[in-house]
């Protein structure tokens, strides 16, 4: 079994990437459970990872294409949170997916996708955001 954390923000076309990215590996549909995280950084109506679009969307995803699909979810500031939700699942690999950036912003990636690849320990799976079509 492997055990893949997806770090979903509020991005719903994001997080269908990073879903087909992770129901893209091999062997996905039998040995892969898909952990989707949200990390909360101000949640006054106390949502859940549930009640989220982007989380739905992703659910969706991964769900159609047969993988296993667990959800976990984290308060505080989004790039710690997400390396220790990575350790709470014992997951293999953290996925994440960063912003579109400027010319000049390209040569590092989004604050959390950067705190998230140089603090962990585990493998991290970039996935770009999709272009309009």
């Amino acid at each position: 079994m492997y055990d893949v954390l997806i770090a979903i923000d509020d991005d719903e076309a994001r997080a269908t990437a990073q879903a087909r990215a992770v129901a893209d590996l091999p062997g996905a549909e039998a040995d892969v459970t898909a952990h989707l995280c949200h990390v909360f950084t101000d949640n006054p109506e106390g949502a859940s990872v549930n009640q989220l679009a982007a989380v739905r969307r992703a659910r969706e995803a991964l769900a159609d294409a047969g993988v296993t699909v667990a959800h976990h979810e984290a308060s505080g500031d989004p790039g710690p949170e997400i390396v220790a939700a990575a350790d709470d699942v014992d997951a293999d690999a953290i996925c994440v997916s960063g912003r579109k950036r400027r010319p000049s912003g390209k040569a590092v990636f989004g604050s959390v996708t950067q705190d998230v690849i140089l603090s962990s320990d585990r493998p991290v799976i970039t996935v770009p955001k999709p272009t309009a079509e």
